[in-house]
């Protein structure tokens, strides 16, 4: 990923968020019956409802498909959920053009190396504490927490206080 200017927090229209490894810790628990478990961070829920409270849209987008997903974000009143996504970029795309949000005035909180095109489509990639050092390296900003551990809140409350100051 080149190097480049990142959008200011402040313009920021759009948070695209991956799941496991960003709105969760990365563990998978498989139940006796296949099912898979996975953990939320109460306090990245609260931080999704403040941003879009002042008017930021967030979306979700997962390389993998998960009913425990489907169902937190139903919870979080998130409209734009892609699971089971291959090409994130694009989905950023389909998304911003229903929004009318250009890809300049995103942001993503990622983790890992699939979501390096993502980064480069955003105006303002960000990557959690434990991220894969590739992502760390490409990010405009790392979270000090880790996955699933507040890092969600912690970029909400980061782009929350520059539209504060914006004003």
């Amino acid at each position: 990923m080149k190097a480049r200017r990142p959008t200011p927090l402040a313009k920021i229209e759009l948070l695209v968020l991956d799941v496991d490894g960003v709105l969760t810790d990365g563990s998978l628990y498989f139940g006796a019956r296949g099912e898979v478990l996975k953990v939320f961070h109460v306090q990245d829920g609260h931080g999704i409802k403040l941003l879009q409270a002042s008017g930021v849209a967030v979306a979700v987008i997962s390389g993998r498909r998960s009913p425990a997903v489907t169902r937190r974000m139903r919870e979080l009143g998130l409209r734009h959920v892609v699971q089971g996504c291959a090409d994130k970029a694009a989905a950023l795309a389909s998304i911003g053009a229903k929004l009318g949000v250009a890809p300049t005035s995103a942001a993503c909180l990622v983790d890992d190396t699939p979501d390096l095109p993502l980064m480069a489509s955003v105006g303002f990639a960000a990557a959690v504490a434990d991220a894969h050092p590739i992502v760390r390296a490409a990010a405009h900003w790392v979270a000090a927490a880790n996955g699933g551990r507040g890092a969600v809140r912690e970029l909400c409350d980061a782009i929350l206080r520059a539209r504060a100051g914006r004003r």
